[in-house]
């Protein structure tokens, strides 16, 4: 990048961040629509890796959290190598509400999840999923349970620690141990 460009970029950060008082999230939001990504209300992405060449094929409903390394692919480009005269095929994405997308998670194209879903980190979604309140997970992905035996199973581990600074929540987690989940009893719920 040259000179010029580096100088433009911060100026325009500096703009919305200091004068407009635009967090970063939602600059690169507004960014993402304003390439044809349909985003609803209060979303958090937290991947910067759900930009595809089609972002107008992407669709998210309100209240949707993407972990990190999260990967959208609206294409298939391997289609040229078995059909004649095609060069991809494409597929929307359609992420209903209050759905949470784990880390590392592939969402391929032509999939739709229903409301009220969680996929779970490193699941590769290759189908949809209509209905709604499922846990999702794998590889390739399968409902493997409910939100409601989600919240049975963790009810007793209820941590709170938005807001906190570092050293109050070490010192706050460090404090409530017996409410963490041990390796041994993540891979019986699963």
């Amino acid at each position: 990048m040259g000179i010029a460009a580096y100088i433009r970029r911060g100026l325009k950060e500096f703009y919305y961040l200091r004068i407009k008082k635009i967090s970063r999230r939602e600059m690169q939001l507004n960014y993402w629509r304003k390439i044809g990504m349909h985003i609803g209300e209060e979303c958090y992405i937290f991947s910067n890796k759900i930009e595809t060449p089609e972002p107008y094929l992407i669709t998210l409903g309100n209240h949707v959290t993407i972990a990190p390394e999260v990967m959208f692919a609206t294409h298939d480009a391997s289609a040229n190598f078995y059909l004649e005269n095609v060069s991809d095929i494409y597929g929307r994405i359609i992420i209903g509400d209050y759905c949470f997308i784990g880390m590392g998670s592939i969402v391929l194209p032509g999939v739709t999840i229903a409301n009220h879903c969680i996929i779970a980190a490193g699941s590769v979604v290759t189908k949809s999923f209509i209905d709604p309140g499922k846990v999702i997970a794998g590889n390739p992905a399968k409902v493997i349970g409910s939100i409601d035996s989600l919240k049975e199973k963790n009810k007793h581990r209820k941590l709170m620690t938005w807001g906190m600074s570092f050293k109050e929540k070490k010192e706050y987690l460090l404090s409530h141990e017996e409410l963490f989940k041990h390796a041994d009893e993540y891979l019986n719920t699963l």
